[in-house]
C-alpha cells in the first residue's frame, strides 16, 4: 500500500509546474515574454510558442533540405511534423503532459515510424520537461534533442543557425499589454 502511495506522490510531484519557474527560452526572449506573463495562462502561451517553434523548424527544413517532406499521416494520425530524409521529426516546445493517453500515443508513434524505416526525432526547445513524458518517448524509440541540443541538431541537419538568428531577434517582436 505504501508503494502505491509513494508512486502517486512522485507522480504528483513531477506533475507540478513550479510557480517560481523563471526560466526563459529564446522564443520568449524574442517576444519579450516574461515568465510572469507566461504563468498567467501557461496553456495558451505553451500552445502558441509550440506552434511558433514548429513553424520555424518546418520552414528552416523546407528552405534548406532537398529531401524535405511535410508531415506523415497514418490514417487520421499525424505522428510527426515533417520528414527530412529518413528522419521523422516532431517538434515540441515543452513536454509537460503526463496524461497516459498522450504517453501511449508517443510510444505508439515511435514504434510505427521505426517500422516504416524512419528514425523518430523529437526536437524539444525547453529543458524543463516532465520526466515521465521524456521516458515514454524514449521507450517508444524516439531520439530526443532537448534545449540547446535541439538547436545544434537542427543546425547540423540544415546548415542554418537558428540559435544565432533568434539571438539577433531578441526583443524585436515585443508582446505589448
Amino acid at each position: 500500500m505504501d508503494g502505491i502511495l509513494t508512486n502517486y506522490q512522485n507522480s504528483f510531484i513531477d506533475k507540478v509546474y513550479a510557480e517560481e519557474n523563471d526560466e526563459h527560452d529564446l522564443l520568449m526572449d524574442v517576444f519579450n515574454l516574461s515568465p510572469d506573463l507566461k504563468r498567467e495562462n501557461r496553456q495558451y502561451w505553451g500552445r502558441e510558442l509550440g506552434m511558433c517553434w514548429q513553424l520555424l523548424v518546418t520552414e528552416i527544413c523546407k528552405m534548406n533540405c532537398d529531401d524535405f517532406e511535410p508531415a506523415l499521416k497514418f490514417g487520421k494520425d499525424e505522428p510527426c511534423d515533417l520528414v527530412v530524409g529518413r528522419y521523422a521529426i516532431d517538434t515540441k516546445y515543452r513536454m509537460g503532459s503526463g496524461d497516459s493517453g498522450t504517453l501511449k500515443k508517443f510510444k505508439r508513434y515511435g514504434v510505427q515510424l521505426k517500422k516504416q524505416g524512419y528514425t523518430p526525432i523529437l526536437l524539444i526547445l525547453r529543458a524543463d520537461n516532465l520526466k515521465s513524458a521524456i521516458q515514454a518517448c524514449q521507450k517508444g524509440g524516439w531520439q530526443l534533442h532537448i534545449g540547446d541540443d535541439s538547436l545544434s541538431f537542427l543546425q547540423e541537419l540544415t546548415g542554418f543557425d537558428l540559435r544565432n538568428f533568434l539571438e539577433r531577434k531578441v526583443g524585436a517582436y515585443p508582446v505589448n499589454r
